[in-house]
């Protein structure tokens, strides 16, 4: 695969209880190119035993023009004949020695794009993955691997950069994307040549990048964040990479302070961020996911995580030139602000110059309200949940937990007072019919996160979570949580009180509390049995019950003194718990 095509967004459910895996995360490279159709397996007409034999010994000139040939000819090759390995392996020894060379620009560039060719077969890349094959490729990135450098200086060298060295830039740093993704063993010495400080050199001059050389040195900074995990806290501690990447994105999304971790509301009438901006800010924003992955601390920390918090806000409230990279960009946002810890959060809703609700006590719930919308176009989807939806409703059920004004303003959208309940709650078009039909999907995660949800706006009240959900839907969580015998969970909430609609009030007696609903009255099926019918129905049933649990099929099961559910034969053994306390809602 290569690294500078990609495959998708990055797939992260970021919570705080899953850490992934750099595989997993490198298996998400994003690349935003047009997309090129994949060919399979061709037999290039040159012949590579030719190539390498006039590499040796041809011009400068002649070595340009046949590499250049064989460029065009495997520009959309992407499966290589296996038999031909030793020989592409030789070859990219070939270039790399011609590189090595005082070889003009162009003669540079179009090697540079044969061994990008090349580095889409991982088999191939011994003669690359080295020390002396690594260096090469990053001195013609101008990327000066563990050595100190002036940002004025590096700076000024890139602005007189003339346009064909420029190429060579870019085509380097694809070389080393691709090399990088496909080899283990030049991961490793990128870790031991230290390109990591040559990258964050190359950050500092973020502001004098053409597109192309920040999009790609971005994405060298996540693969090896992703593959590398030892270099997040050398990237975080000696050379500060947060910092310098939040200062990537306060210039590319055009932030603009009007406050302390507040930034100016964006235009409505202004043209939307543009995609090449848009690019390099999803980039920054998965580097970023990497070295946030790991817990922080000190009064620095604080400040910088607080300001790409309300960076994270700004990004919620633009919008890019398509729906759909909005969402991708609303996406990494969501799974970064799930790595910030959750007290940082007031930063989304606390913006005095801005303004906000007085019945919020003043805290402006934009944020927030962008958020529940991308969170119901996800459910909508109907499809990728456990990806796509999880780390929304995550970042929700936290925020909501620990900040009274967001939990009220989201349980006024989501649970607002009941009026109708003659149709059971998974039935319907709101967003409370979906998160209940969500209690009962078949994946464990997305249904657990969904209850969990929901059992939050409801203050962690069983009583009020089964107002809303009926009895049959909530069992799952209930049971999970050691509270099928009602009571409350452990988190502490305000005193406020929700007061019900007169139209509940009337209909509750009528409820039927497993599918929280009112039941259309059904025929008694024992009403004109003798009691001697009623007694033969209820012992064939007592027998059926117990054949099937002798034979393994079902098992009785109680709900011991402490809610958790139990073998019956236990829950009938367990004495009851004395002095328990009550805990009124």
């Amino acid at each position: 695969m290569e690294a500078v095509r990609g495959v998708s967004l990055l797939t992260v459910a970021a919570l705080k209880q899953v850490s992934l895996s750099s595989i997993q995360l490198a298996v998400a490279v994003a690349a935003h190119h047009s997309p090129v159709t994949l060919r399979a397996f061709q037999v290039a007409p040159m012949d590579l035993n030719n190539i390498l034999s006039q590499l040796e010994t041809a011009s400068e000139e002649d070595i340009e023009k046949l590499l250049q040939q064989y460029n065009v000819e495997n520009t959309q090759t992407f499966s290589f004949d296996p038999k031909e390995e030793t020989l592409r392996s030789k070859l990219c020894h070939g270039v790399l020695t011609v590189l090595g060379r005082q070889v003009q620009p162009s003669c540079q560039k179009t090697c540079l794009e044969t061994l990008r060719i090349m580095s889409r077969d991982k088999r191939v890349l011994g003669p690359v993955a080295t020390k002396e094959g690594m260096l090469t490729l990053a001195g013609m990135a101008r990327l000066r691997a563990g050595e100190e450098q002036d940002a004025d200086k590096k700076s000024s060298q890139e602005q007189t950069l003339s346009e064909e060295n420029k190429r060579v830039v870019v085509e380097a740093l694809k070389c080393l994307c691709n090399v990088v993704y496909n080899s283990p063993a030049a991961q490793q010495v990128c870790v031991d040549v230290q390109l990591v400080r040559g990258l964050c050199a190359s950050l500092a001059t973020a502001r004098t990048w053409s597109h192309e050389v920040g999009l790609f040195t971005l994405r060298l900074l996540f693969l090896l964040s992703a593959l590398q995990p030892a270099v997040r806290g050398l990237l975080r501690r000696e050379w500060h990479a947060v910092r310098l990447l939040t200062e990537v994105l306060e210039h590319t999304l055009d932030v603009r302070w009007v406050g302390p971790y507040e930034a100016a509301r964006p235009d409505p009438q202004a043209v939307s961020m543009p995609a090449e901006n848009n690019e390099r800010a999803m980039e920054a924003l998965k580097a970023m996911f990497n070295l946030t992955l790991s817990e922080t601390g000190g009064e620095e920390d604080d400040h910088q995580l607080r300001l790409i918090a309300a960076i994270l806000r700004h990004l919620l409230m633009l919008k890019t030139e398509t729906e759909e990279k909005t969402e991708e960009a609303h996406s990494h946002a969501v799974n970064l602000l799930n790595n910030l810890p959750v007290s940082y959060l007031d930063v989304l809703i606390d913006v005095p110059v801005q303004g906000g609700q007085e019945k919020y006590a003043g805290k402006n719930m934009d944020a927030i309200e962008v958020l529940l919308d991308f969170m119901e176009k996800r459910i909508d989807k109907g499809s990728n949940y456990k990806e796509g939806l999880t780390p929304v409703l995550s970042l929700l059920t936290e925020g909501s937990r620990h900040h009274r004004e967001i939990r009220r303003y989201i349980k006024a959208q989501v649970l607002p007072p009941l009026k109708d309940v003659k149709s059971r709650p998974e039935i319907g078009t709101t967003i409370r019919n979906k998160l209940v039909r969500l209690m009962t999907h078949v994946d464990m995660g997305v249904k657990q996160t969904a209850a969990e949800f929901l059992f939050v706006l409801c203050k962690e009240s069983v009583d009020n979570l089964l107002k809303y959900t009926g009895y049959g839907n909530a069992a799952g969580l209930l049971a999970a949580r050691g509270l099928l015998g009602g009571g409350r969970g452990e988190t502490q909430y305000s005193d406020d009180q929700d007061s019900d609609t007169e139209e509940y009030k009337s209909a509750k007696p009528f409820i039927n509390p497993i599918t929280g609903h009112v039941e259309e009255p059904m025929p008694n099926p024992v009403e004109e049995m003798t009691e001697e019918q009623k007694e033969y129905e209820a012992e064939k049933l007592a027998n059926m019950f117990d054949k099937l649990s002798r034979q393994h099929v079902i098992r009785p099961m109680g709900v011991k003194p402490d809610g958790t559910l139990a073998p019956l034969e236990e829950t009938l053994c367990s004495p009851p718990e004395e002095n328990s306390d009550s805990d009124s809602d």
